[in-house]
C-alpha cells in the first residue's frame, strides 16, 4: 500500500480487450527497455517486467532476474502481489453499489457501519478519495522485524482500532491524506451493505465477468502465491529475504489483492472503456482533487490516480507490498500497461525510473 509515488518505501505494505496468450508478441527494445535497465543496473532492483497492451498486440520488456540465486528470468506474466492497485477494484464494487442504489457516495459511513468511526461526518466519497482525515494505520507497524509481520495477519475491526488510537489528522473534507484506513473500512462497508465477504464481491462482480482468472483477494492464513511467480525480495540486514509467501491480510482491502499483468491491463482497460460503470459513477471515480503523490499536476479521484505523462494523461494507480512494487493503468490513447518490481521497499530513486518507465510504455 503506497502513501506517494515520490519513493517506494517500507510503509507501502501496494485492459486488455483480448488475453495476452492471444496476442503477437513485439520487439523488447527502446526507451522501455533502457527505464527498466535502470531500475536494475541503477538501482539495483533484482528485476522488472512491462506488460503493454495496444489493441491486439502484446509487448513484454524484461530487465533483470526472477531469483537472483537460480538467475532465472523475471517471468512473463507470473502472479504479483499488487498493494494498492487492490484499491480500484475496492471503488469500483463501492460505485457498482452506487449505481444499485444500495450506497449513496455522500452519505456519512456512519449510516451504513454505525458507531464504528467517532465522526458521524464522514462520507464514503473521502474515504474513496482520501479526504477523511482518518490516520493511516499502517504507520504503525514495527518494521524492524519484517518477520513479525509474514504470519501475522489482521482482521479489518482490527486494523481501523489501530488508527483511531491516534487524532484525527483534520476534519473531513479539509484536506487529502493518503491512508490505507479509507479503504480498510470501505471494505468493511460493501461486506455490510451486501452481506458477503469482499472477496467475493470483487470476484463476482469483477474477476468473474472479466475473465481475470489469476486476480483473487487472499483470505486470512492464505500465504502461498501461485506459481509462475517472481521471488518478492524485503531488503533486510542487508540482504534480500524471500518475502513471496506471507498472509496479507494486513492490507486486507487496502491492498492485499494477488494478480498478473496481464489481468489488471484488462481489468483496467475494461474499468476505463465503461464496461464496470455506468457513465455516471465512472465520471465521479475520474473527478480528481490534487493530491501529493510526488508529481507536480497528481491528482487522485475514487481508487483512481491522474498521473500527468509525457504525452497527457495515464489513469491508473501504483502498488506497493513487501516484495512486489508495481504501477498499472491505462495510457492517452488507450493502451494499457503494468510494470511490476520484484523488491519492496526499493531505494529511493527508483520511483522516478518506475514512473519513467510507464511514461517510455505508453507514450513511446
Amino acid at each position: 500500500m503506497r502513501k506517494s509515488l515520490r519513493a517506494v518505501t517500507a510503509g507501502t505494505l501496494v485492459a486488455l480487450l483480448a488475453a495476452t496468450t492471444a496476442a503477437p508478441a513485439l520487439a523488447a527494445t527502446g526507451p522501455l527497455q533502457k527505464s527498466l535497465d535502470a531500475l536494475t543496473a541503477q538501482d539495483g532492483v533484482p528485476g522488472a517486467a512491462a506488460v503493454v497492451q495496444d489493441g491486439r498486440r502484446t509487448e513484454v520488456t524484461r530487465s533483470g532476474t526472477g531469483d537472483v540465486a537460480t538467475g532465472k528470468p523475471f517471468p512473463r506474466n507470473g502472479s504479483f502481489r499488487a498493494g494498492s492497485v487492490t484499491k480500484t477494484f475496492v471503488a469500483t464494487v463501492v460505485l457498482q453499489l452506487v449505481a444499485d442504489g444500495r450506497v449513496r457516495l455522500d452519505a456519512p459511513v456512519a449510516r451504513y457501519l454505525p458507531g464504528l468511526l467517532p465522526d458521524q461526518r464522514i462520507t464514503v466519497r473521502q474515504l474513496l478519495q482520501h479526504t477523511s482525515g482518518l490516520y493511516n494505520y499502517t504507520d504503525d507497524f514495527d518494521r524492524t522485524d519484517p518477520e513479525a509481520l509474514r504470519h501475522r495477519g489482521a482482521e479489518p475491526a482490527e486494523l481501523v482500532a489501530m488508527a483511531l488510537k491516534h487524532p484525527a489528522l483534520f476534519p473531513p473534507g479539509t484536506s487529502w491524506s493518503y491512508s490505507n484506513t479509507n479503504y480498510i473500512v470501505a471494505g468493511m462497508l460493501v461486506e455490510r451493505v451486501t452481506g458477503h465477504a469482499l472477496a467475493a464481491e470483487i470476484a463476482h462482480r469483477i474477476t468473474g465477468p472479466l475473465g481475470l482468472r489469476d486476480t483473487y483477494l487472499p483470505r486470512r492464513g492464505d500465504e502461498k502465491l501461485p506459481a509462475p511467480h517472481a521471488i518478492g525480495y524485503l531488503p533486510a540486514g542487508g540482504k534480500l529475504v524471500d518475502f513471496s509467501d506471507f498472509d496479507a491480510t494486513i492490507a486486507g482491502a487496502a491492498g492485499g489483492l494477488v494478480s498478473t499483468p496481464a489481468d489488471l491491463d484488462r481489468f483496467y482497460g475494461a474499468l476505463l472503456a465503461g464496461r464496470l460503470l455506468r457513465p455516471a459513477e465512472l465520471a465521479e471515480m475520474r473527478r480528481t482533487v490534487p493530491a501529493d503523490l510526488g508529481i507536480p499536476g497528481a491528482g487522485y479521484g475514487l481508487g483512481l490516480g491522474s498521473i500527468p505523462v509525457s504525452c497527457g494523461v495515464l489513469w491508473g494507480h501504483e502498488g506497493g507490498i513487501p516484495g512486489f512494487t508495481n504501477f498499472a493503468g491505462v495510457g492517452p490513447d488507450g493502451r494499457r500497461v503494468t510494470v511490476v518490481l520484484n523488491e519492496n521497499p526499493t531505494p529511493a530513486e527508483t520511483s522516478g525510473h518506475l514512473m519513467a518507465a510507464v511514461d517510455a510504455a505508453v507514450c513511446s
